[in-house]
């Protein structure tokens, strides 16, 4: 029981890691959290036992780390919108392209 918690605190806590350094930086919470229950139920079963004691401690490493990124990410990253004009006058000006360009096409 102790080595499928290992396991499954080990793959939630990679996928924790990789998801604070993407943009998808948000959703790492919820693989972080369940990476912290893993590790508690891990160092629960295995309290007798120093074997997996290091293996439980990078556990706990990888989520702290996932979670720190992440709450600094989330502080620190502000989504600015840029000039949304220069945007529109550019959508229109492609509309107006490719109605041309359909306009001179002949179709048999």
């Amino acid at each position: 029981m102790k080595k499928l918690f290992i396991i499954l605190g080990f793959i939630t806590s990679i996928i924790a890691v990789i998801l604070a350094v993407t943009p998808l930086s948000r959703i790492a919470y919820i693989p972080s959290v369940t990476a912290l229950i893993f590790g508690v139920l891990a160092l629960y079963t295995s309290k007798d036992k120093q074997q997996f004691k290091k293996s439980i401690q990078l556990i706990f490493l990888m989520t702290i780390i996932s979670l720190v990124v992440t709450t600094y990410k989330t502080i620190f990253n502000t989504a600015e919108v840029g000039n949304t004009e220069q945007l529109e006058q550019k959508v229109e000006q492609l509309e107006k392209e490719s109605l041309d360009e359909l306009e001179d096409l002949e179709i048999d």
